[in-house]
């Protein structure tokens, strides 16, 4: 079961600071998912945001920095951070990995060779659900969700 890492001592105005470093384990995901939308609805978030873009998007970027990232090795990890604000929300998950080209795995679905591939649609469902997606390599590969509050 996901368990919180320590919090950080960075104060959090106008917001709820949930962070966690698990196995890279599947089984994982849905603790994370579930308080981080709960936090979302707690905090105002529409339906339709708690229901499909958050538990969509978050999902799928940490079954990529499991799966993909660290390539389901159990013995790397994966953290998670989520700042849930009252105007937006900001999560980062950062994998053990080399990282990838999120802007090329995202136009790939333009792509008529995409369509046959049993991968690349979480990159694409992010940027979708997401306001802004933006990916970086620094001691891992991090990709950050930001939503804003509508």
């Amino acid at each position: 079961m996901a368990t919180p890492a320590p919090r950080s001592d960075r104060p959090i105005v106008d917001g709820v600071r949930l962070e966690w470093r698990i196995a890279s384990d599947v089984s994982e995901i849905e603790t994370i998912v579930t308080e981080v939308t709960t936090a979302c609805a707690n905090a105002g978030y529409s339906q339709r945001v708690c229901r499909l873009n958050v538990p969509v998007a978050l999902t799928e970027a940490i079954a990529n920095a499991i799966m993909r990232g660290n390539g389901g090795d159990a013995s790397r990890s994966v953290r998670v951070c989520a700042i849930v604000g009252q105007d937006m929300l900001c999560v980062e998950v950062t994998d053990e990995g080399a990282g990838f080209d999120a802007e090329r795995a995202r136009a790939m679905c333009d792509d008529p060779e995409w369509l046959e591939r049993e991968d690349g649609r979480g990159v694409f469902l992010m940027y979708a659900l997401m306001d802004k997606v933006e990916t970086w390599c620094d001691a891992g590969h991090t990709v950050r969700l930001v939503l804003r509050r509508t």
